[in-house]
């Protein structure tokens, strides 16, 4: 059981799990997902945490096979910039090791983003926390649950 399983199961909503053999060797963890789950990319979503203005951090949650557009993140949480955190703060904040970030049940409760993709599908799959541990939930739930905005944030 990780945080973010709890954190789902507190929140009484509806979500399957989702276990695959993670290679350790796999270079993409969310695109490793996406094939071992026999899923389309852009129903899997990366979990990234990003500093902006260079004081606070946020999460950004984008599809496995597109990048985060950092100016779109910037302006979509009221920022100048943003960059990527270095792995070892985001495990820090989150708990939870790099290709295992889930965007539910961090330690610390950031402000989150969305790519606005995600309405698109009835269930997307984000990190249940852990590699090899994806949780499939609607778009709705994970925006409750994380207090994420919903914009464009992926190029």
């Amino acid at each position: 059981m990780t945080p973010a399983v709890t954190a789902a199961q507190r929140a009484g909503i509806r979500f399957a799990l989702h276990e695959y053999a993670h290679d350790p060797a796999a270079e993409s963890y969310g695109l490793e997902a996406a094939r071992a789950l026999g899923v389309a990319p852009e129903r899997v979503f990366k979990t990234l945490i990003a500093t902006l203005d260079e004081r606070r951090q946020a999460v950004a949650i984008v599809p496995v096979q597109r990048q985060l557009n950092l100016k779109a993140l910037a302006a979509a949480l009221g920022a100048k910039r943003a960059a990527l955190a270095d792995p070892a703060l985001a495990q820090r904040l989150t708990g939870y090791v790099v290709g295992g970030i889930s965007p539910l049940g961090q330690k610390a409760r950031l402000a989150a983003v969305l790519d606005a993709s995600a309405l698109a599908h009835p269930t997307i799959y984000v990190s249940a926390g852990r590699r090899g541990l994806e949780i499939e939930l609607e778009p709705s739930d994970l925006v409750a649950l994380s207090g994420a905005l919903t914009a464009d944030v992926a190029g």
